[in-house]
């Protein structure tokens, strides 16, 4: 289901999970099984590692946080049939939950990880504890999303070294350093028989053009049902959510916190870590609290 290697420097997954339509799911956990547990969805375009600074914290909190690669990201399957719609993803969640004997979880979800998320607790596919939203809500900006696409779309034909993958995600990051060591890329790729560089998720993934007004309807009505403690959180300068969009979820969710996290994107997490962390952590404790 994926036709990739793996580089040297890539973290093995510590589990593997059985999702919908036999999709095998790369995961990672931290803190005691015996703690409330916190699952984690990324966004699309990431993988689990986006959440390891904020897994290790919930861990130390005494929480049992867990994070796995979307179907058709990291080191999870791709689908033999190009599906990556709310509704499979959703259904995956699900998979991985059974595995844990169905236990009732918080959800933290960013970007597409924060719609499946809301999705699935909206359509009471899941009962979740709590749900923290990342940078997402039913109205997304147009012109943002665009953006992703068009990053995610880029270089085709791959790269011919880490130092191109790196100037990529610079020009699509610009207020983000470089880092010193490239290191850290092998897992934001995978190398092709042909010795080039590809991003590390499916190009059919973003291969179907979104339907982003029968979305924004459905994730409406999602949003209006929930009655789980519920926090928002968005990046202050993200281009995905504006301030008008935070503003229509929290009057469809009037009981919703809300934190707006100064310096940070749509990749609130990866751009403001500490912050992020903080925010989440003082939420859980107020709300599933953890022995």
């Amino acid at each position: 289901m994926r036709a990739a290697d793996r580089l040297p420097n890539t973290p093995t997954p510590m589990h593997m999970w059985q999702g919908s339509g036999g999709v095998r799911l790369a995961g990672d956990t931290w803190g005691s099984p015996e703690g409330p547990l916190v699952v984690m969805l990324h966004g699309g375009g990431q993988t689990r590692h986006a959440w390891g600074g904020t897994g290790e914290r919930l861990g130390d909190a005494g929480y049992f946080a867990l994070a796995y690669d979307a179907r058709g990201h990291g080191d999870s399957d791709w689908s033999d049939d190009g599906d990556y719609s709310l509704d499979a993803l959703a259904t995956d969640l699900r998979c991985v939950l059974a595995a844990f004997g169905g236990r009732r979880p918080a959800l933290i979800g960013a970007s597409l990880g924060g719609a499946t998320s809301l999705l699935s607790i909206g359509e009471q596919q899941t009962d979740a504890s709590a749900l923290i939203l990342v940078d997402i809500v039913p109205y997304t900006e147009p012109a943002g999303v665009e953006r992703i696409r068009a990053f995610m779309g880029q270089n085709p034909d791959g790269f011919g070294s880490l130092d191109e993958v790196a100037d990529a995600i610079g020009r699509y990051r610009p207020s983000q350093s470089r880092p010193r060591s490239l290191d850290g890329l092998a897992k934001n790729v995978r190398l092709g028989d042909d010795g080039r560089y590809r991003w590390h998720w499916d190009p059919l993934f973003i291969a179907a053009s979104p339907d982003l007004r029968g979305r924004h309807a459905r994730l409406c009505a999602c949003a209006r049902s929930l009655v789980q403690p519920t926090l928002l959180v968005r990046g202050g300068s993200s281009d995905v959510v504006s301030e008008a969009g935070a503003r229509e979820f929290l009057e469809l969710c009037p009981h919703a916190e809300y934190a707006n996290v100064a310096q940070a994107g749509h990749m609130v997490a990866g751009d403001r870590n500490d912050m992020f962390g903080t925010a989440a952590v003082q939420f859980l404790t107020r709300h599933v609290r953890a022995s």
